[in-house]
């Protein structure tokens, strides 16, 4: 295949990774704005190499006509979580989308591979707009938590390394490794509630905070400055004393303030 028949082929998919990456960063952001926990850590996005792909077709004995039927995974999206139970919870979000439609799954956190590889893996049909029109694509979902990418991707790497022929003794030890990480995963989903509970107090008082000080920068513009001076010496006050109910009020009173000044202005201007 020309590099440029190449390039026709992976474009699409490049957008595809970009607006499905964009999209779960969103689903981040919606959560965490409205002081609730997300189940989703990060996001990650790639495009499979030509070389990967020629190496695939090889190995699977794929028509170079039959690429994007047969290679699932041209464009890949890496989904990465905190805890094993909320890859349950990002499966059920992803299904419930009307953007894309699921055509597969595969559990290997049920059905760990005998190498220790755990993930869950979603293969679904995107639609992309293009010059030439819309186009449906498959791309794979791969979610996981930290401690399972970590693994991975040392795997990954030793795969690379040794030609997928990775010697005897490391296997043993990548097995062993991969035991641990079950453990550690099961220890952090023992304190889940604990670190959510700290999590999103952390995440109420950043919001909280962001709100104080864009309603202090809007009184820059109609109250006097020793007032606005003695505004922000009681933030200062009260954030040092780390209470989340004292901002939350601290907020709330200075709403009312923000509300006075926007009431009068409006009077001003049609007296």
């Amino acid at each position: 295949m020309e590099i440029q028949l190449w390039r026709e082929l992976l474009t699409p998919y490049e957008l595809a990774v970009k607006e499905i990456t964009v999209k779960i960063k969103h689903l981040i952001s919606e959560h965490r704005q409205n002081g609730l926990y997300s189940p989703i850590e990060n996001v990650k996005g790639r495009i499979k190499t030509i070389s990967s792909i020629l190496d695939k077709t090889q190995k699977k004995k794929i028509p170079m006509d039959k690429i994007e039927e047969e290679i699932e995974d041209i464009a890949g999206i890496r989904i990465i979580c905190q805890f094993v139970e909320d890859i349950e919870k990002v499966v059920a979000l992803l299904k419930s989308r009307s953007d894309m439609e699921v055509k597969s799954e595969k559990n290997y956190i049920l059905n760990m591979k005998e190498s220790g590889y755990r993930s869950y893996h979603l293969i679904v049909y995107y639609e992309v707009e293009t010059l030439k029109g819309a186009k449906i694509l498959q791309v794979e979902i791969q979610i996981r938590t930290l401690a399972m990418n970590f693994w991975a991707t040392i795997e990954h790497s030793l795969q690379y390394k040794y030609k997928k022929n990775i010697p005897t003794h490391i296997r043993k030890r990548l097995s062993k490794s991969a035991d641990a990480i079950i453990v550690l995963d099961n220890e952090m989903s023992s304190i889940r509630n604990e670190i959510m509970d700290a999590q999103n107090s952390f995440q109420i008082q950043a919001n909280v905070v962001a709100d104080v000080l864009s309603s202090i920068q809007s009184l820059y513009k109609v109250a006097n400055k020793r007032e606005i001076m003695k505004i922000q010496d009681e933030f200062y006050r009260i954030y040092e004393l780390n209470d989340l109910a004292q901002l939350k009020h601290f907020q709330k009173q200075l709403d009312i303030i923000l509300e006075g000044y926007n009431v009068q202005n409006v009077i001003d201007k049609t007296e």
